[in-house]
Protein backbone atom coordinates (compact mmCIF):
# COMPACT_ATOMS: atom_id res chain seq x y z
CA UNK A 1 0.00 0.00 0.00
CA UNK A 2 3.04 2.44 0.71
CA UNK A 3 3.84 1.68 -2.53
CA UNK A 4 1.37 3.69 -4.32
CA UNK A 5 2.90 7.44 -3.26
CA UNK A 6 6.18 7.29 -2.18
CA UNK A 7 7.42 10.95 -0.58
CA UNK A 8 10.37 12.99 -1.95
CA UNK A 9 13.07 13.68 0.66
CA UNK A 10 11.62 17.35 0.92
CA UNK A 11 7.67 16.19 1.03
CA UNK A 12 8.56 14.15 3.68
CA UNK A 13 10.57 16.67 5.73
CA UNK A 14 7.76 19.05 5.30
CA UNK A 15 5.13 17.10 6.93
CA UNK A 16 6.76 16.31 9.54
CA UNK A 17 7.76 19.79 10.55
CA UNK A 18 4.46 20.77 9.90
CA UNK A 19 3.55 18.08 12.51
CA UNK A 20 5.64 19.15 15.14
CA UNK A 21 4.00 22.48 15.23
CA UNK A 22 0.38 20.57 15.69
CA UNK A 23 -0.49 21.36 11.67
CA UNK A 24 -1.89 19.22 9.15
CA UNK A 25 -1.41 18.43 5.55
CA UNK A 26 -4.96 18.87 4.99
CA UNK A 27 -5.85 21.74 7.94
CA UNK A 28 -6.89 19.65 10.74
CA UNK A 29 -5.60 19.49 14.32
CA UNK A 30 -4.04 16.48 15.34
CA UNK A 31 -7.21 14.42 16.81
CA UNK A 32 -9.73 15.54 14.41
CA UNK A 33 -11.88 13.01 12.06
CA UNK A 34 -11.69 13.90 8.45
CA UNK A 35 -15.99 14.37 7.48
CA UNK A 36 -17.89 11.63 7.62
CA UNK A 37 -20.85 10.68 5.28
CA UNK A 38 -23.07 7.59 5.71
CA UNK A 39 -25.44 6.83 3.21
CA UNK A 40 -27.88 3.41 2.69
CA UNK A 41 -28.98 1.87 0.02
CA UNK A 42 -32.35 0.70 -1.37
CA UNK A 43 -32.18 -2.85 0.59
CA UNK A 44 -31.25 -3.55 4.07
CA UNK A 45 -27.98 -4.42 4.83
CA UNK A 46 -26.64 -2.06 2.60
CA UNK A 47 -24.26 0.73 3.71
CA UNK A 48 -21.88 3.27 1.75
CA UNK A 49 -19.06 5.54 4.15
CA UNK A 50 -17.23 8.02 3.16
CA UNK A 51 -14.42 9.66 5.60
CA UNK A 52 -12.77 12.29 3.53
CA UNK A 53 -11.57 10.61 0.24
CA UNK A 54 -11.77 7.19 1.76
CA UNK A 55 -15.11 5.23 0.47
CA UNK A 56 -15.84 1.78 1.27
CA UNK A 57 -19.24 -0.06 0.79
CA UNK A 58 -20.37 -2.43 2.86
CA UNK A 59 -23.36 -5.47 2.10
CA UNK A 60 -24.24 -8.02 4.86
CA UNK A 61 -26.05 -11.52 3.39
CA UNK A 62 -27.63 -14.35 5.32
CA UNK A 63 -28.12 -17.71 4.77
CA UNK A 64 -29.38 -21.31 6.71
CA UNK A 65 -25.75 -23.15 7.44
CA UNK A 66 -25.51 -26.51 9.97
CA UNK A 67 -23.53 -25.20 13.18
CA UNK A 68 -20.21 -25.73 13.87
CA UNK A 69 -20.02 -28.88 16.33
CA UNK A 70 -18.81 -27.35 19.22
CA UNK A 71 -21.39 -24.23 19.26
CA UNK A 72 -24.73 -25.99 18.08
CA UNK A 73 -26.70 -23.35 19.40
CA UNK A 74 -24.43 -20.34 17.99
CA UNK A 75 -24.82 -19.02 14.57
CA UNK A 76 -21.45 -17.63 12.78
CA UNK A 77 -20.39 -13.96 11.41
CA UNK A 78 -17.28 -13.88 8.97
CA UNK A 79 -16.10 -10.49 7.19
CA UNK A 80 -14.58 -10.34 3.86
CA UNK A 81 -12.64 -7.88 2.32
CA UNK A 82 -12.33 -6.91 -1.64
CA UNK A 83 -9.52 -4.38 -2.55
CA UNK A 84 -9.83 -3.30 -6.02
CA UNK A 85 -7.55 -1.84 -8.67
CA UNK A 86 -9.92 1.18 -9.14
CA UNK A 87 -9.61 1.88 -5.74
CA UNK A 88 -5.76 2.10 -5.58
CA UNK A 89 -3.15 0.99 -8.08
CA UNK A 90 -1.14 -0.61 -5.47
CA UNK A 91 -4.17 -3.67 -5.11
CA UNK A 92 -3.91 -6.43 -7.14
CA UNK A 93 -6.80 -8.01 -8.83
CA UNK A 94 -7.40 -12.09 -7.52
CA UNK A 95 -6.31 -13.28 -4.55
CA UNK A 96 -6.11 -10.69 -1.11
CA UNK A 97 -3.00 -9.30 -0.26
CA UNK A 98 -1.71 -8.65 3.26
CA UNK A 99 -3.68 -5.22 3.62
CA UNK A 100 -6.82 -6.85 2.57
CA UNK A 101 -6.12 -9.89 5.33
CA UNK A 102 -5.29 -7.43 8.13
CA UNK A 103 -8.05 -5.38 7.52
CA UNK A 104 -10.41 -8.22 7.70
CA UNK A 105 -8.79 -9.51 10.84
CA UNK A 106 -8.71 -6.11 12.71
CA UNK A 107 -12.54 -5.75 12.21
CA UNK A 108 -13.36 -9.63 12.91
CA UNK A 109 -11.47 -9.55 16.15
CA UNK A 110 -13.50 -5.88 17.31
CA UNK A 111 -16.57 -7.53 16.28
CA UNK A 112 -16.96 -11.42 17.17
CA UNK A 113 -14.22 -11.05 20.58
CA UNK A 114 -16.44 -8.08 22.07
CA UNK A 115 -19.99 -10.31 21.42
CA UNK A 116 -21.27 -7.18 19.87
CA UNK A 117 -24.02 -9.38 17.78
CA UNK A 118 -25.71 -11.84 19.62
CA UNK A 119 -24.68 -14.87 18.54
CA UNK A 120 -27.58 -17.08 20.22
CA UNK A 121 -30.30 -15.64 18.33
CA UNK A 122 -28.97 -16.68 14.78
CA UNK A 123 -30.12 -20.39 16.37
CA UNK A 124 -33.00 -21.87 14.19
CA UNK A 125 -33.00 -25.50 14.81
CA UNK A 126 -29.84 -26.25 17.76
CA UNK A 127 -27.55 -28.56 15.98
CA UNK A 128 -28.94 -28.25 12.51
CA UNK A 129 -29.32 -24.71 11.17
CA UNK A 130 -28.10 -21.30 12.20
CA UNK A 131 -27.70 -18.36 10.43
CA UNK A 132 -24.59 -17.35 9.01
CA UNK A 133 -23.94 -13.96 8.64
CA UNK A 134 -21.60 -12.63 5.73
CA UNK A 135 -20.55 -8.79 5.63
CA UNK A 136 -18.67 -7.99 2.36
CA UNK A 137 -16.36 -4.89 2.13
CA UNK A 138 -15.73 -3.40 -0.94
CA UNK A 139 -13.15 -0.66 -1.02
CA UNK A 140 -13.86 1.98 -3.93
CA UNK A 141 -11.45 4.39 -3.12
CA UNK A 142 -8.31 4.22 -1.08
CA UNK A 143 -7.50 7.94 0.51
CA UNK A 144 -5.74 6.53 4.21
CA UNK A 145 -7.08 5.29 7.14
CA UNK A 146 -9.17 2.03 5.67
CA UNK A 147 -9.54 0.55 8.67
CA UNK A 148 -11.63 2.88 10.32
CA UNK A 149 -14.17 3.32 7.50
CA UNK A 150 -14.41 -0.49 6.39
CA UNK A 151 -15.50 -0.52 10.46
CA UNK A 152 -17.95 1.97 10.51
CA UNK A 153 -19.11 0.83 7.02
CA UNK A 154 -19.57 -2.45 8.58
CA UNK A 155 -21.70 -1.36 11.56
CA UNK A 156 -23.89 0.55 9.25
CA UNK A 157 -24.42 -2.32 7.46
CA UNK A 158 -25.54 -4.79 10.04
CA UNK A 159 -27.71 -2.23 11.78
CA UNK A 160 -30.31 -2.21 9.23
CA UNK A 161 -29.89 -5.90 8.09
CA UNK A 162 -33.25 -7.66 8.43
CA UNK A 163 -33.10 -11.53 8.56
CA UNK A 164 -35.85 -13.38 6.85
CA UNK A 165 -38.55 -14.63 9.42
CA UNK A 166 -38.59 -18.37 9.82
CA UNK A 167 -40.87 -21.00 11.55
CA UNK A 168 -40.19 -24.73 12.95
CA UNK A 169 -42.95 -27.49 11.96
CA UNK A 170 -43.32 -31.02 10.76
CA UNK A 171 -44.13 -33.94 11.70
CA UNK A 172 -40.68 -34.42 13.66
CA UNK A 173 -40.92 -30.60 14.51
CA UNK A 174 -37.48 -30.30 12.77
CA UNK A 175 -38.44 -28.47 9.28
CA UNK A 176 -37.45 -24.90 8.47
CA UNK A 177 -39.83 -22.75 6.77
CA UNK A 178 -38.15 -19.59 5.58
CA UNK A 179 -41.16 -16.74 4.79
CA UNK A 180 -41.27 -14.10 1.99
CA UNK A 181 -40.69 -10.42 3.71
CA UNK A 182 -43.72 -9.90 2.13
CA UNK A 183 -45.39 -12.21 4.08
CA UNK A 184 -43.96 -12.05 7.49
CA UNK A 185 -41.40 -8.93 8.11
CA UNK A 186 -38.12 -9.37 8.33
CA UNK A 187 -36.32 -9.49 12.08
CA UNK A 188 -33.33 -7.24 12.40
CA UNK A 189 -30.11 -8.31 14.16
CA UNK A 190 -29.88 -8.36 18.37
CA UNK A 191 -26.67 -5.86 18.76
CA UNK A 192 -25.63 -5.23 22.11
CA UNK A 193 -23.12 -2.00 21.16
CA UNK A 194 -21.42 -0.94 18.74
CA UNK A 195 -17.35 -1.39 18.95
CA UNK A 196 -15.97 1.74 16.68
CA UNK A 197 -12.14 1.51 15.60
CA UNK A 198 -9.98 4.29 16.15
CA UNK A 199 -6.48 4.67 14.39
CA UNK A 200 -3.21 6.21 15.52
CA UNK A 201 -0.55 7.09 13.58
CA UNK A 202 2.89 8.01 14.79
CA UNK A 203 5.55 10.21 14.01
CA UNK A 204 9.78 10.63 14.82
CA UNK A 205 10.40 8.57 18.23
CA UNK A 206 6.36 7.75 18.71
CA UNK A 207 5.77 11.21 20.67
CA UNK A 208 3.89 13.00 17.76
CA UNK A 209 0.97 11.00 16.95
CA UNK A 210 -2.60 12.12 14.71
CA UNK A 211 -5.75 10.29 14.62
CA UNK A 212 -7.37 9.17 10.79
CA UNK A 213 -3.77 9.61 9.25
CA UNK A 214 -4.46 10.41 5.36
CA UNK A 215 -2.72 8.14 2.73
CA UNK A 216 0.55 10.77 2.60
CA UNK A 217 0.66 10.32 6.51
CA UNK A 218 0.54 6.75 5.97
CA UNK A 219 3.48 7.49 3.93
CA UNK A 220 5.42 9.11 6.09
CA UNK A 221 4.69 7.57 9.50
CA UNK A 222 6.87 5.41 11.85
CA UNK A 223 3.67 3.08 13.45
CA UNK A 224 0.40 2.29 13.65
CA UNK A 225 -2.14 1.05 16.64
CA UNK A 226 -6.06 0.86 16.10
CA UNK A 227 -8.04 0.75 19.63
CA UNK A 228 -11.30 -0.67 19.04
CA UNK A 229 -13.49 0.83 21.92
CA UNK A 230 -17.67 1.20 22.43
CA UNK A 231 -19.09 4.24 23.71
CA UNK A 232 -19.44 3.09 27.39
CA UNK A 233 -15.38 3.16 27.23
CA UNK A 234 -14.90 -0.83 27.03
CA UNK A 235 -11.78 -1.74 25.24
CA UNK A 236 -12.91 -4.59 22.84
CA UNK A 237 -9.54 -4.98 21.02
CA UNK A 238 -6.05 -3.40 19.80
CA UNK A 239 -3.73 -4.32 17.51
CA UNK A 240 -0.30 -1.88 16.55
CA UNK A 241 1.19 -3.28 13.03
CA UNK A 242 4.53 -3.57 13.58
CA UNK A 243 6.97 0.41 13.17
CA UNK A 244 8.20 1.82 16.46
CA UNK A 245 7.74 1.43 19.95
CA UNK A 246 5.50 3.26 21.83
CA UNK A 247 5.59 4.37 25.68
CA UNK A 248 2.22 2.46 27.84
CA UNK A 249 1.24 6.15 28.84
CA UNK A 250 0.83 7.73 25.19
CA UNK A 251 -0.95 4.08 24.52
CA UNK A 252 -3.54 4.70 27.75
CA UNK A 253 -3.57 8.83 26.49
CA UNK A 254 -4.44 6.94 22.64
CA UNK A 255 -7.44 5.04 24.17
CA UNK A 256 -8.89 7.82 26.73
CA UNK A 257 -8.88 9.79 23.29
CA UNK A 258 -10.22 6.56 21.30
CA UNK A 259 -13.29 6.83 23.66
CA UNK A 260 -14.51 10.05 23.18
CA UNK A 261 -14.13 9.87 19.52
CA UNK A 262 -15.91 6.18 19.66
CA UNK A 263 -18.94 7.79 21.69
CA UNK A 264 -19.26 11.08 18.66
CA UNK A 265 -18.95 8.46 15.99
CA UNK A 266 -21.60 5.99 17.52
CA UNK A 267 -24.47 8.53 17.97
CA UNK A 268 -23.82 10.03 14.46
CA UNK A 269 -24.36 5.99 13.21
CA UNK A 270 -27.55 5.50 15.59
CA UNK A 271 -28.74 8.91 13.85
CA UNK A 272 -28.44 7.79 10.81
CA UNK A 273 -30.13 4.48 11.11
CA UNK A 274 -32.80 6.31 13.15
CA UNK A 275 -33.52 8.29 10.06
CA UNK A 276 -33.41 5.43 7.91
CA UNK A 277 -35.72 2.89 9.33
CA UNK A 278 -38.25 5.77 10.05
CA UNK A 279 -38.33 6.09 6.39
CA UNK A 280 -38.83 2.48 5.47
CA UNK A 281 -41.73 2.34 7.97
CA UNK A 282 -43.35 5.31 6.60
CA UNK A 283 -43.09 3.64 2.99
CA UNK A 284 -44.70 0.54 3.92
CA UNK A 285 -48.13 2.12 5.87
CA UNK A 286 -50.93 2.90 2.70
CA UNK A 287 -52.29 6.32 3.10
CA UNK A 288 -55.14 7.54 0.66
CA UNK A 289 -54.76 10.35 -1.49
CA UNK A 290 -56.61 13.29 -0.60
CA UNK A 291 -57.90 13.49 -4.51
CA UNK A 292 -60.56 10.80 -3.82
CA UNK A 293 -62.04 12.66 -0.63
CA UNK A 294 -62.40 15.78 -2.90
CA UNK A 295 -64.27 13.55 -5.79
CA UNK A 296 -66.18 12.20 -3.29
CA UNK A 297 -67.87 16.02 -1.97
CA UNK A 298 -68.33 16.96 -5.26
CA UNK A 299 -71.56 15.13 -5.62
CA UNK A 300 -72.94 16.02 -2.17
CA UNK A 301 -72.35 19.96 -2.71
CA UNK A 302 -73.64 19.94 -6.25
CA UNK A 303 -76.91 18.08 -4.74
CA UNK A 304 -77.46 20.37 -2.13
CA UNK A 305 -77.21 23.28 -4.23
CA UNK A 306 -79.99 22.03 -7.14
CA UNK A 307 -82.25 21.05 -3.90
CA UNK A 308 -81.57 24.57 -2.98
CA UNK A 309 -82.43 26.34 -6.40
CA UNK A 310 -85.41 23.83 -6.54
CA UNK A 311 -87.07 25.00 -3.29
CA UNK A 312 -86.28 28.44 -4.51
CA UNK A 313 -88.22 27.66 -7.59
CA UNK A 314 -91.56 26.41 -6.22
CA UNK A 315 -91.76 29.28 -3.82
CA UNK A 316 -90.88 31.61 -6.28
CA UNK A 317 -94.16 29.89 -8.45
CA UNK A 318 -96.29 28.95 -5.57
CA UNK A 319 -98.09 32.91 -5.68
CA UNK A 320 -98.63 32.66 -9.46
CA UNK A 321 -100.79 28.80 -8.39
CA UNK A 322 -102.66 30.89 -5.92
CA UNK A 323 -103.76 33.06 -8.16
CA UNK A 324 -104.89 30.92 -10.49
CA UNK A 325 -106.78 28.68 -7.88
CA UNK A 326 -108.49 32.32 -7.34
CA UNK A 327 -109.83 33.02 -10.33
CA UNK A 328 -110.45 29.76 -12.19
CA UNK A 329 -113.52 28.30 -9.93
CA UNK A 330 -113.53 24.86 -10.00
CA UNK A 331 -115.65 22.80 -12.06
CA UNK A 332 -118.37 21.13 -9.74
CA UNK A 333 -119.25 23.76 -7.04
CA UNK A 334 -120.17 21.88 -4.01
CA UNK A 335 -120.62 24.89 -1.12
CA UNK A 336 -119.03 22.18 1.38
CA UNK A 337 -116.52 21.24 0.01
CA UNK A 338 -115.40 24.12 -1.70
CA UNK A 339 -115.72 26.12 1.78
CA UNK A 340 -113.03 22.44 3.33
CA UNK A 341 -110.59 23.11 0.11
CA UNK A 342 -109.71 26.63 0.75
CA UNK A 343 -108.89 26.47 4.14
CA UNK A 344 -106.47 24.25 3.59
CA UNK A 345 -104.91 26.01 0.55
CA UNK A 346 -104.21 29.27 2.61
CA UNK A 347 -103.40 27.19 5.79
CA UNK A 348 -100.33 25.51 4.15
CA UNK A 349 -99.02 28.42 1.97
CA UNK A 350 -99.61 31.51 3.43
CA UNK A 351 -98.87 33.45 0.59
CA UNK A 352 -101.99 32.17 -1.70
CA UNK A 353 -104.18 32.94 1.23
CA UNK A 354 -102.73 36.60 0.88
CA UNK A 355 -103.07 36.81 -2.56
CA UNK A 356 -106.27 34.86 -2.67
CA UNK A 357 -107.61 37.36 -0.42
CA UNK A 358 -106.90 40.40 -2.31
CA UNK A 359 -107.93 38.56 -5.45
CA UNK A 360 -111.61 38.02 -4.00
CA UNK A 361 -111.43 41.75 -2.46
CA UNK A 362 -111.26 43.31 -6.32
CA UNK A 363 -113.78 40.93 -7.64
CA UNK A 364 -116.85 42.15 -8.93
CA UNK A 365 -120.14 41.04 -7.60
CA UNK A 366 -120.71 39.25 -10.92
CA UNK A 367 -118.54 37.41 -10.48
CA UNK A 368 -119.28 36.48 -6.68
CA UNK A 369 -123.22 35.20 -7.75
CA UNK A 370 -121.73 33.00 -10.56
CA UNK A 371 -119.15 31.65 -8.30
CA UNK A 372 -122.60 30.89 -6.01
CA UNK A 373 -125.05 28.97 -7.62
CA UNK A 374 -128.70 29.36 -6.12
CA UNK A 375 -129.55 25.24 -6.58
CA UNK A 376 -128.30 21.77 -7.03
CA UNK A 377 -129.68 22.00 -10.52
CA UNK A 378 -128.07 25.38 -11.48
CA UNK A 379 -124.44 23.86 -10.20
CA UNK A 380 -125.10 20.59 -12.40
CA UNK A 381 -125.32 23.10 -15.48
CA UNK A 382 -122.39 24.53 -17.30
CA UNK A 383 -121.31 27.55 -16.42
CA UNK A 384 -122.25 29.69 -20.02
CA UNK A 385 -125.79 28.64 -19.06
CA UNK A 386 -126.05 29.57 -15.75
CA UNK A 387 -124.50 33.04 -16.67
CA UNK A 388 -127.32 33.71 -19.65
CA UNK A 389 -130.02 32.39 -16.69
CA UNK A 390 -128.60 35.24 -14.56
CA UNK A 391 -128.62 38.02 -16.91
CA UNK A 392 -132.41 37.08 -17.93
CA UNK A 393 -133.29 37.43 -14.69
CA UNK A 394 -131.82 40.57 -14.32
Amino acid sequence: MDQRWRPTVNEREFIEQALQSDLRVDGRRPFDFRKLTISFGREDGSAEVLLGETCVMGYVTAQLVPPYKDRPNEGTLAIFTEFSPMADPAFEPGRPGEAAIELGRVIDRGLRESRAVDMESLCVVAGKHVWAVRVDLHILDNGGNLTDAANIAALAALSTFRRPECTVGGDDGQQVTVHDPEVMDPLPLTIHHLPIAVTFAYFGDGNIMVIDPTYKEEAVMGGRMTATINSNGDVCAIQKAGGEGVMSSVIMQCLRIASVKAADITSKIKTKVDKYTTEKALQKVKRTPAIVAKEVNVPDVTMKESTHSAMENQTSKAPNDGQQISEDPPAVANDEKHEDAEPMLTESNPEVKSVSNSGSAGESDEVKESRSPESLVDAVKPKHKRKKKQHGKS
